[in-house]
């Protein structure tokens, strides 16, 4: 891993803003419009007005939203609503929280990462990015010139060596908490002992990092440190050559990797019967179920079996589940429509949904987004109730996420997964910490 650096996180002023968990939403990506209206409403200084400010009617080149961001930062700031902490600390961060029946507890800890361009050190991303949003970060922190939310980052350690040492540190400290809107309980505790803070920097020295979640927040830091750099504003110490980071273990028992399953726009309705014909030989199929409430029981045995190469498909025409498996002759096709790419990048189910099935058997190119979801009751409500944008899905597709041992094998071949491989569970906040770049 590239260096990584202890700093003065900007934080909430509890005096000032009463309740942690008033002020802290989720990554901006995942925020609908009526989250960020209720995020809005629920504080005057909630940090959706940093990370995703609105629309306002009059908005022009000189009005806009990035600048209003930059307004409250300014603000904020000047008023005592962020204070600097007055010692370079790491800061532990854990979130306990429940899925499928279980109680989990993810750990991991806050850092500054010197940046490294993808493909010129140790640090992979796992995921294609997109043009736009980088854009849009971009201006938001030329507006702010700060970190305004962490990027996900993954590390091989199995003997979690360097949580371990730091979870020691902090035993009979208070710590900060928030609990987001989905329940998820989130705890914070600064540790500014210096030998600890180096100990930590050697274990974490020899090691890869994978980015997790956040690879436009990652690369428009890049294109930020890169734009100082042109005009002559970097020195070697700036705070632009480093991100804020929050690095979590590949080995922590917490880590919870979610599906993300798909509706497909922009395709006609198909039948199980046309399907089937469009699938066979390179899949092995079978009608798995007659109705849509069968969805659950498709994805336990999907789940089960532990298969990249099996996917459940809804067909909206009939109304069935189809359970469709790989052969051998379709993973030859697989290698012959990707040949640029490694038998793993191959076998993805993502990669078999996209570039096999819709592709090339059902010849769909260049549709409408896909409508993507996580939780299986989700995809059942958007069968029985219809597409939110109005018309029509034309099929539904439950396939497996990419493992932990994918994201590492994929991206130390110099390769990214296609978009939505992954959905990692739950989300960071944002508004527990900030990272001044100047």
């Amino acid at each position: 891993m590239p260096d990584i650096q202890a700093f003065r996180a900007l934080r909430y002023d509890l005096g000032h803003v009463g309740a942690l968990s008033d002020v802290v939403a989720p990554p901006y990506d995942v925020i609908s419009p009526e989250l960020q209206k209720e995020l809005y409403e629920r504080h005057p200084a909630n940090v959706i007005r940093l990370i995703l400010n609105r629309e306002e009617p009059g908005d022009d080149e000189t009005h806009h939203r990035y600048q209003r961001a930059a307004n409250f930062w300014k603000t904020w700031r000047s008023e005592g609503v962020l204070q600097a902490d007055p010692d370079p600390a790491l800061y532990v961060y854990h979130q306990s929280f429940h899925h499928a029946g279980r109680d989990f507890l993810r750990r991991g800890f806050m850092t500054r990462v010197r940046l490294e361009r993808f493909g010129e050190g140790d640090i992979y991303p796992h995921e294609e990015t997109h043009s736009a949003a980088k854009a849009d970060r971009l201006r938001l922190t030329m507006a702010c010139r700060a970190n305004l939310s962490q990027v996900f980052g993954l590390y091989p350690d199995p003997q979690n060596e360097a949580q371990e040492l730091l979870e020691q540190t902090v035993i009979g400290q208070t710590p900060l908490e928030a609990t987001d809107h989905l329940g998820v309980v989130h705890r914070m505790w600064p540790v500014t002992d210096v030998k600890v803070i180096s100990e930590v920097v050697a274990i974490m020295g020899p090691r890869p990092m994978y980015i997790a979640d956040g690879h436009h927040r990652y690369e428009t830091a890049c294109n930020y440190r890169d734009q100082l750099a042109a005009a002559g504003t970097l020195s070697p110490d700036h705070p632009a050559n480093f991100v804020l980071t929050m690095c979590v273990s590949m080995n922590d028992p917490g880590m919870v990797v979610l599906p993300t399953h798909r509706l497909f726009r922009g395709l006609p309705p198909v039948s199980s019967q046309a399907l089937i014909e469009k699938l066979e030989p390179m899949f092995q199929t079978l009608v798995a179920a007659e109705e849509p409430a069968a969805a659950t029981e498709v994805w336990d045995a999907i789940e089960d079996g532990g298969e990249q190469g099996s996917i459940g498909f809804y067909t909206p025409a009939d109304g069935r589940w189809v359970l469709a498996s790989i052969t051998p002759e379709g993973r030859k096709r697989m290698a012959e429509l990707a040949p640029e790419h490694s038998p793993q990048w191959q076998g993805l189910g993502v990669s078999i949904l996209h570039r096999l099935v819709i592709e090339n058997l059902l010849e769909a190119r260049d549709l409408p987004k896909c409508e993507y979801v996580h939780l299986v009751d989700e995809v059942l409500d958007l069968i029985q109730n219809g597409d939110p944008q109005g018309g029509h899905f034309g099929l539904a597709a439950l396939v497996m996420p990419a493992t932990l041992e994918h994201i590492r094998t994929i991206s130390e071949h110099g390769e990214r997964m296609p978009a939505k491989s992954t959905y990692f569970y739950p989300k960071l906040l944002s508004g527990l910490v900030f990272n001044p770049l100047e």
